[in-house]
């Protein structure tokens, strides 16, 4: 059962993060797409053929990071997009601090360009340095971590979105509001 989910959780993902079309999917301006739709369109995978909405139900309520959600007959992915279309995100005031795990090299030129969403709609932050090394350890043995002062920046008019409980979002972050740890 736990390698359906994985395979569940990662063709979800693919689906409404990424390739929506593929799929036959329809994503609105927040990124919500019905749950019949995408279990019709699911079920079209060799591998999935038998998924119910139970599973994808079990899938939501496992520990760790949270990268779904539910809302009365919909379903979204919290973050991650690289479709063209932006979804639209509902600005709200950050935790005072917050992370970005990246290599040496990328830190460089962030301390100089500031954070870009890159192929993404949005920056990704994580809540904690824990995550922040989590998300950087897949891509570099050196972690750099860099401390985002999130509410000096939204007091100056920059937005930031929640994610989920580990992830904040931002259009842009400026060097100003960035120091490497």
């Amino acid at each position: 059962m736990k390698e359906q989910l994985v395979t569940l959780s990662r063709t979800i993902a693919y689906a409404l993060r990424h390739h929506p079309e593929q799929f036959g999917l329809t994503i609105d301006d927040e990124g919500w797409v019905p749950l019949d739709e995408l279990l019709t369109a699911l079920r079209q995978q060799r591998s999935l053929q038998t998924i119910t909405i139970d599973d994808i139900v079990t899938l939501l309520a496992q520990p760790g990071k949270k990268r779904f959600e539910m809302y009365e007959g919909m379903i979204r992915a919290y973050y991650g997009h690289s479709i063209a279309q932006k979804v639209i995100r509902e600005p709200v005031a950050p935790p005072t601090i917050l992370f970005h795990g990246t290599t040496p090299e990328a830190a460089q030129a962030i301390k100089v360009e500031g954070l870009k969403p890159m192929q993404r709609q949005y920056v990704h932050l994580s809540a904690d340095e824990a995550t922040a090394r989590t998300v950087a350890l897949r891509k570099t043995r050196r972690p750099v971590i860099l401390h985002i002062n999130a509410q000096q920046a939204h007091e100056q008019g920059l937005h930031f979105y929640y994610g989920n409980d580990t992830t904040w979002l931002a259009d842009t972050i400026p060097p100003r509001f960035i120091q490497e740890i």
